[in-house]
C-alpha cells in the first residue's frame, strides 16, 4: 500500500485529469481502505438518470447533506459521524456501500470548486480522526494540482448571474419547486420558470443539477442571503 509522500508523488505527476482519475484514485481508495473514492468538480457533475433526479439534487443539497454542508462553511475534510448521529445518517443515505462517508474539499483562490469522497461499506471501520488528517494532506496537494492544470481554463460564467438569479438558484438548491420559489420571492412561477432558461443559457447548463453545480462552487456561504 502506498504512503503519503507516494500518494503526494502521484497526484503531481498525473499529467491530466483522466490519469489523475484512473491511477491516483485507486491509490487513495486502497490507502484509506474504502469500496468507493470519487473525485468531482461542481462545475461539470455527471449526468443522471432521470428517475434518480430528485435524489441525486438532494445528495447535493447543503439543506440535506450536512457532510456537503460542512466541507462548503468550513473546507475543511469530514467524515459522517462528525456531523451527525448514526441513526441520522442511516435515514439521510441508507446505501449499504456508504455506510461511512469522508470527504474533502478541492480549494483554489478560497473557492470551494469540487471535492474527493470516499465510502466504506456495512461492517467496516468508520473513518477516524488519523484519516482525516490525512485526506486534509492530500486535499491540498489537489487543489495545487487542479490550479496549476487548469490555470488556463475559462473562468466559470456565474457572475453573469443578477442578485434575483442567484436568490433563485439558492433555492432551487435546497429543494423548492418553481411554484415554492415564486411564492417566497413574491413573482409568478412563470416568471421564475422564465428565468431559470436564461440561467440555463447563461451557465450552459441543461438541468438544474448542473445550475445547482456551477453556481454552488461560487457561494461563499458567509455572505450568502436569505431570501424574504
Amino acid at each position: 500500500m502506498a504512503n503519503l509522500q507516494a500518494l503526494f508523488t502521484a497526484i503531481a505527476q498525473a499529467k491530466n485529469e483522466q490519469e489523475l482519475r484512473s491511477q491516483v484514485l485507486l491509490e487513495f481508495r486502497d490507502y484509506f481502505a474504502a469500496k468507493r473514492c470519487g473525485l468531482f468538480f461542481y462545475d461539470r457533475l455527471p449526468l443522471v438518470d432521470s428517475k434518480l433526479q430528485k435524489a441525486f439534487q438532494l445528495a447535493i443539497s447543503i439543506e440535506h447533506n450536512p457532510v456537503l454542508r460542512y466541507i462548503v462553511e468550513r473546507h475543511a475534510p469530514v467524515h459522517e459521524a462528525l456531523v451527525v448521529s448514526p441513526k441520522t445518517w442511516r435515514l439521510i443515505c441508507p446505501r449499504s456501500d456508504h455506510w461511512h462517508v469522508m470527504a474533502g474539499p478541492i480549494v483554489t483562490n478560497g473557492k470551494l470548486i469540487g471535492g474527493v469522497g470516499l465510502t466504506r461499506e456495512q461492517g467496516s471501520f468508520a473513518f477516524d480522526t488519523q484519516n482525516l488528517l490525512d485526506l486534509s494532506a492530500l486535499c491540498l496537494h489537489l487543489s495545487a494540482w487542479v490550479a496549476t492544470v487548469h490555470s488556463q481554463q475559462q473562468p466559470l460564467a456565474i457572475h453573469r448571474l443578477t442578485p434575483r438569479e442567484m436568490q433563485i438558484a439558492e433555492l432551487v438548491a435546497q429543494g423548492y419547486t418553481n411554484a415554492e420559489i415564486g411564492a417566497k420571492l413574491w413573482i409568478t412561477e412563470n416568471s421564475v420558470k422564465q428565468a431559470l432558461k436564461r440561467m440555463f443559457r447563461k451557465l450552459e447548463v441543461t438541468s438544474r443539477a448542473q445550475m445547482i453545480a456551477e453556481v454552488f462552487a461560487n457561494i461563499n456561504p458567509t455572505t450568502k442571503q436569505t431570501s424574504p
